[in-house]
């Protein structure tokens, strides 16, 4: 019976020392992986996860500010068109009432007419 233990013995060790290496081997390949792996991915130039995080932060707050520049001008050409149209409808005044035209050619130079006097044509005095 001891052969027999001594036997299950020496064998419990081997056993045992085998799954030490084994797992020394295991974690020494694990290693020599991933130096590879790190030395191909450095090798593609990629970036790593915290700049692509980073330059994705900063694409969607220029595309949001590009939107609201977009609103932004439409704005503007609202405010631009209704100030055209506005213009237009002076100068459509002006041209419809060729008295005023004649009245502002007639007048001198330098002297002012009030607003009474813009129909006789004679020059203001000062009072």
């Amino acid at each position: 019976m001891q052969t027999q233990n001594r036997f299950l013995d020496d064998l419990a060790r081997v056993t045992s020392g085998a799954m030490g290496v084994a797992a020394g081997v295991r974690g020494e390949v694990e290693a020599r992986v991933r130096e590879q792996l790190e030395r191909v991915l450095a090798q593609m130039d990629l970036v790593p996860r915290e700049e692509f995080e980073v330059v994705k932060a900063m694409a969607a707050k220029a595309r949001s500010e590009q939107e609201e520049l977009v609103a932004r001008v439409a704005q503007l050409e609202v405010l631009l068109a209704e100030k055209g149209a506005k213009t237009e409808s002076v100068k459509a005044e002006n041209v419809s009432s060729p008295k005023r035209t004649r009245q502002k050619a007639k007048a001198k130079p330098g002297s002012s007419l009030k607003s009474g006097d813009a129909e006789s044509g004679s020059p203001a005095s000062d009072d």
